[in-house]
């Protein structure tokens, strides 16, 4: 068993403030669209951020946040729908958020680092 992970950068403490450890870790894997929105900006400055985001990708995460990106069965989801049909302007949305999310795994590099990423639809 190969237990993928991403390089740590040595120049940054582990107990630094990292949001995933100063706040709630349930936060990360809520079924609440607003929470998983709020953990999703608590990352955007973690000095972590790509190396979480390339170790979920490459070990296909399940679900949750994980380096600024919400994964649920293994695929980057631009943001977690609630319950029920999805409005038409929901759809649009989420067209846009898609494409928003390729263009960030594109500027980590990780769009072409593993060739089982994949965006759900």
């Amino acid at each position: 068993m190969s237990l993928a992970l991403a390089p740590l950068d040595v120049s940054v403490d582990v107990e630094a403030n990292l949001p995933c450890r100063k706040f709630d870790p349930d936060l990360w894997f809520s079924d609440s669209p607003a929470e998983l929105e709020l953990a999703k900006s608590l990352c955007g400055d973690c000095p972590l951020r790509v190396e979480c985001l390339a170790g979920a990708v490459e070990r296909a995460e399940p679900w949750g946040v994980w380096g600024g990106e919400i994964f649920e069965r293994g695929a980057v989801v631009p943001r977690k729908r609630p319950r029920g049909r999805p409005r038409k302007e929901d759809l649009a949305r989420d067209a846009q958020l898609r494409v928003e999310a390729e263009a960030r795994l594109a500027a980590s590099g990780l769009s072409e680092s593993r060739s089982a990423v994949r965006l759900a639809a």
